[in-house]
């Protein structure tokens, strides 16, 4: 168990320091590194040393980042991605043999959902997908061949909330793999690994980074289980580079300051949301309306920082608030400093049939704000004068 707070690993954590003893790591931009001699080179490719061969296995500002994120989560061992998708298809790539079979969450992000439907078929791997409000239906879709159970919570786009804890006793009951999509919530505001979850996956070019700047992803968890994707990725190549490992890392030392005043201003935009007229139904993880409020509670320190809306009179109207808006950035992205307004139907999750949107809870008039950190009053202003015409 660590011994400091969140906080401070965040800040604290450090690779060995050079014989130039900086105070704030360097970047390391090499693509391999020296050995001594001979005998050094072989037993470092013979994995008979821990140490750097090539920063598509590993870099000390890759290694920071990585360090950082598992104490953070409080997990074993991790690897770092280019980007968050790379880093769900490579754990699945790596743990999954043909034949094998996933049971999944319905409400998933769009690019997972096209990985499950079109992509993971090609090599006889299929899935099983269960409704957010129907969690007791899992036990039901496990199969001889299962090996995966596979959830986002808070969910994208909707912000709905799994029971983590009955997720992690379905799974150590039939011996499954239980990976949960922890992007929305950040290690900051939810540890999905003290529910019972053996891997914890983050796309970092969100909240992680929360400006906007780098893609990236992480894979931490079970010692075992990052083996095996370690030497997939190490022969398959998504390797986070050493820069934006740098800017991630970096970014880490001020994730709970940043995330602390998203959640503040989040909450103020859902209250505000819930009470206008213009709109049907709002979701965030800690309003008392939302149907999971207390799971929220229980799992997660503060909501985060995504409020979904449904915007009466559908998709076009949806379309009118869309190009009202004046301050927001109209945006697929989230987790930025800047709030993003995001229409999940003809964006995000467009590639889904409507049959299937409909199932995960996107309508046409569906709308996703990723608050930012501008002044609250600024953003409920754009709201409201976008969503008066």
């Amino acid at each position: 168990m660590n011994s400091n707070h969140i906080e401070t690993e965040a800040i604290r954590t450090q690779i060995e320091r050079s014989q130039y003893l900086e105070h704030s790591n360097p970047l390391y931009l090499t693509s391999s590194y020296i050995f001594e001699d001979a005998e050094d080179m072989r037993a470092s490719f013979a994995d008979e040393k821990e140490r750097n061969i090539y920063s598509r296995y590993s870099n000390p500002n890759t290694s920071e980042f990585i360090e950082k994120i598992c104490k953070m989560e409080g997990a074993e061992r991790g690897y770092a991605f280019a980007t968050g998708m790379s880093a769900v298809f490579s754990t699945f790539a790596a743990l999954l043999n043909a034949g094998d079979h996933i049971v999944s969450s319905r409400s998933v992000f769009g690019s997972t959902q096209t990985l499950f439907n079109n992509i993971l078929p090609k090599w006889n791997i299929s899935v099983s997908s269960f409704k957010i409000e129907d969690v007791e239906a899992i036990e039901a879709l496990i199969q001889p061949d299962t090996k995966v159970l596979y959830a986002e919570s808070p969910t994208n786009p909707a912000v709905d909330i799994l029971d983590l804890e009955y997720l992690g006793r379905i799974a150590k009951k039939h011996n499954l793999i239980l990976i949960i999509d922890n992007c929305f919530a950040t290690p900051y505001l939810q540890q999905p690994i003290q529910f019972g979850a053996d891997l914890v996956i983050h796309s970092a070019t969100k909240l992680i980074d929360g400006q906007g700047r780098v893609l990236g992803g992480v894979t931490v968890g079970r010692a075992d289980l990052i083996q095996q994707i370690y030497l997939f990725s190490r022969n398959t190549g998504p390797a986070l580079s050493p820069f934006n490992a740098w800017i991630l890392s970096k970014s880490l030392e001020t994730l709970p300051v940043r995330v602390d005043k998203h959640c503040e201003n989040a909450l103020k935009v859902a209250e505000f949301l819930e009470n206008h007229e213009a709109v049907a139904l709002v979701k965030y993880p800690f309003l008392k309306s939302h149907p999971q409020y207390a799971l929220a509670k229980k799992q997660m320190k503060l909501g985060g920082n995504v409020v979904a809306f449904e915007i009466k009179g559908g998709i076009d109207a949806g379309r009118r608030f869309l190009n009202a808006i004046k301050l927001l950035s109209l945006s697929a992205n989230l987790g930025d400093t800047r709030s993003i307004v995001t229409h999940p139907a003809s964006t995000t999750h467009a590639k889904l049939t409507e049959e299937n949107r409909l199932e995960t809870g996107i309508t046409g008039g569906l709308v996703r704000v990723s608050v930012g950190l501008e002044h609250v009053e600024d953003i409920i202003n754009d709201l409201n004068q976008a969503l008066k015409l």
